[in-house]
């Protein structure tokens, strides 16, 4: 299926027969927008059968994202007043509608006359894009200190490390098991949020209970999982057999 559209697999645990409620959001940049919408649209119906305060948090086991997917996740599962989610879903296509414009500023180049292929060229050698400082503010300003255990429900989020040059799943199954990646959801999303040749790698570090450090750089969770869909049933199958 197309980026930035959202999936639904229902999985059927062997044991009890339980099943498991995995949404998916793709990456795509400013085209986080679409899901937004259809996400927008999902709620206001669970609304008119569950009241207003209903939010999808409620009616899934795992949300998965991957980039601006990422992101759309932690807003709907991040824990706000009451504990409840700090954003609704139709928030979401407000908060793309009035960042993005300041998340990817149009300026003229002057290297426009040189032409598109040669423009390019010179503008990936030159290094990222934009430099993130915008969207960094933000998602910290809007996620604050929250971190990874702290969602509403089950979360997975592919990151790719640039130094190790291996994926990074950020996942709520995992946290017991690996308190290292238990950062904060704002480093998260600024990490799989950032593509490359766009927005510059981030950098963080995490410290467990035993004063334990670990390092992260990492860049666009689409270099790993574009389509997060087989790393969420993965995180969930993994958990159904232990």
């Amino acid at each position: 299926m197309e980026n930035s559209l959202s999936k639904l697999f229902e999985i059927e645990e062997s044991v009890s027969g339980k099943l498991v409620r995995i949404l998916c959001i793709d990456g795509g940049g400013i085209r986080g927008i679409i899901p937004g919408v259809i996400l927008s649209y999902l709620e206001s119906e669970l609304q008119k059968l569950d009241g207003e305060d209903a939010r999808l948090a409620d009616y899934f086991d795992v949300i998965a994202g991957t980039s601006t997917g990422g992101l759309v996740t932690a807003m709907l599962t991040a824990p706000g007043e009451n504990n409840r989610p700090l954003f609704a879903a139709k928030d979401i296509k407000k908060f793309y509608l009035d960042e993005c414009p300041k998340i990817f500023p149009q300026h003229c180049s002057s290297y426009t006359t040189l032409g598109h292929t040669a423009a390019r060229v010179i503008t990936a050698f030159a290094g990222p894009k934009y430099d993130g400082k915008y969207l960094h503010s933000l998602v910290k300003e809007k996620l604050g200190d929250l971190k990874l255990h702290q969602t509403l429900t089950h979360v997975v989020i592919p990151t790719f490390d640039i130094k190790t040059l291996q994926p990074v799943i950020f996942s709520t199954y995992e946290v017991n098991n690996k308190p290292s990646l238990d950062a904060s959801l704002s480093d998260i999303c600024i990490g799989t949020s950032a593509a490359p040749t766009y927005l510059p790698a981030h950098y963080f570090e995490t410290q467990d209970s035993q004063g334990h450090k670990r390092q992260f750089n990492l860049i666009d969770g689409g270099v790993a999982a574009n389509n997060p869909a087989l790393v969420a049933i993965n995180q969930a199958t993994k958990q159904m057999t232990r």
